[in-house]
């Protein structure tokens, strides 16, 4: 079939190459012209791994080509996917859909001939029949309909999870559009993926719960983290013991620093503020809450290095082990990882960041900070070592050689990633969020932390910023 992809950014690149490699043609389009011409070259304009050979490969073989022209996507497309990016509004909570909005504008003139237009981008329930009305309006006479076919890419994993995803979960109004997207993933459906068909509100309902069911896991073993360190108890062995109940599962309860990122933060802001709106906010009121803690947490790490430092950050050097909001990613949005750099940076510390991936992305975010080549020279004469993205480069470094360089062997790893016992065993202060903290000095385990909406101020009552600006 003959696809467009519409918006080629971290969604909509993946997806144009993956369905160019199921034996599709693809055009992507953009109005980046930079952004076309990278992609054009096989050159993707962010880290993922496996996307460079799938996208040169679809490039070279000539089944996915790139452009700026709407107009030529809507000669070309029988089947316009649209994946442009729904970010959080500046002056609320709810879903930007500007984006969303200006696709249906601009591709509508252009079209001229049966089409399917399909909403990838994670957007507020009813969404579809806006768009469908505007479109009518549009393109009168024009035979069209808009269907819904939402992602649940992981970063880090997002070929493999556009390839071979766990479900699809496609909402149409009709038989037609339904049996185009049941061609359009043929290849998935013959390998056996589960195929959810449903109405399109049901299907924008799907991601936004999804990731609302997600975002409460990860906070809630992260609320018990907390509890642990006030109780002396072990959060990992917590999390082992009731992720063996199968109503449960051990998957996304890993405490630590939080969640961040493009996606489960402001999709659980924006699906509470659409539940207002529709006038059961009551239902969903929660996930404030869920919010709040996922906040706490960078909060409380902020705390706990500041104890670990001697109770000051002033004249102090801090390293930093990660800047990305997870592992195997370039991406910085919303990072809990940069947001403590940042934080601790304003309180007068000496920030010196490392990450794999995401050095230029985060030193465009925050110039302030002190950035470094390798992870040895980040903790070269630091005073405390912050652990707070779990690349696997970070589990690899030898403790004992890493010790040699810093001024104090001492390490909060805000992942529960580290192997504690091999780090201690080479001389290093080991400690972790919800686990039982080794005596240093009097230091109390449990750590107070201020209370208050959005960025709180510690207890010396400085302002604590944790939003990177």
């Amino acid at each position: 079939m003959r696809l467009t992809v519409i918006g080629t950014g971290y969604l909509g690149a993946v997806h144009a190459a993956c369905m160019a490699d199921i034996g599709h043609e693809v055009l992507g389009v953009d109005i980046d012209a930079g952004k076309v011409r990278a992609l054009a070259e096989g050159r993707p304009p962010f880290y993922e791994p496996g996307l460079h050979d799938v996208l040169t490969a679809n490039v070279g073989s000539g089944r996915l080509r790139f452009t700026t022209s709407l107009r030529e996507a809507a000669d070309f497309g029988e089947v316009h996917f649209v994946c442009v990016g729904t970010p959080q509004r500046r002056d609320s909570p709810a879903a930007d859909l500007r984006h969303v909005d200006a696709v249906i504008d601009s591709l509508a003139p252009h079209l001229h001939r049966p089409c399917l237009i399909v909403g990838k981008s994670t957007v507020p329930v009813g969404t579809t029949a806006r768009l469908t009305a505007r479109l009518r309006e549009l393109a009168p006479g024009v035979d069209t309909e808009v269907a819904w076919n939402p992602e649940f890419l992981r970063e880090g994993f997002a070929v493999q999870d556009t390839l071979e995803p766990d479900r699809l979960v496609v909402g149409t109004d009709s038989d037609r559009a339904d049996e185009t997207l049941r061609a359009v993933y043929a290849p998935m459906l013959r390998a056996g993926v589960p195929y959810v068909g449903t109405d399109p509100a049901t299907a924008e309902l799907v991601k936004v719960a999804a990731n609302s069911f997600l975002a409460t896991k990860i906070s809630f073993i992260n609320a018990m983290a907390e509890v642990c360190d006030a109780a002396g108890a072990d959060v990992v062995t917590l999390a082992d013991a009731i992720g063996h109940d199968t109503r449960i599962g051990r998957r996304f309860l890993s405490a630590g620093l939080g969640f961040g990122g493009g996606c489960l933060p402001k999709d659980i802001r924006a699906f509470a503020a659409r539940a207002g709106e529709l006038g059961v906010g009551r239902a969903v009121a929660f996930l404030r809450q869920i919010d709040e803690i996922n906040m706490r947490q960078r909060r409380r790490t902020v705390a706990i290095a500041r104890n670990l430092a001697g109770g000051t950050f002033t004249g102090r050097r801090i390293a930093v082990l990660g800047a990305t909001f997870k592992p195997d990613s370039d991406d910085v949005r919303d990072s809990p990882a940069l947001a403590v750099a940042a934080a601790i940076h304003d309180r007068g510390g000496e920030v010196h960041v490392h990450d794999p991936q995401g050095v230029d992305n985060a030193r465009a975010v925050l110039p302030a900070l002190r950035y470094a080549a390798d992870a040895a020279a980040a903790c070269r004469g630091a005073d405390l070592v912050l652990h707070l993205t779990e690349w696997g480069h970070y589990r690899d470094l030898d403790p004992a050689a890493l010790a040699t360089v810093v001024r104090t062997p001492k390490i909060l790893d805000a992942r529960n990633s580290l192997d504690a016992d091999r780090w201690r065993t080479a001389g290093w202060f080991v400690r972790a969020l919800g686990r039982p903290a080794p005596a240093l000095g009097r230091q109390p385990a449990r750590v107070v932390i201020p209370h208050g909406s959005g960025c709180a101020a510690p207890a010396d009552g400085d302002p604590l910023s944790l939003s990177p600006k």
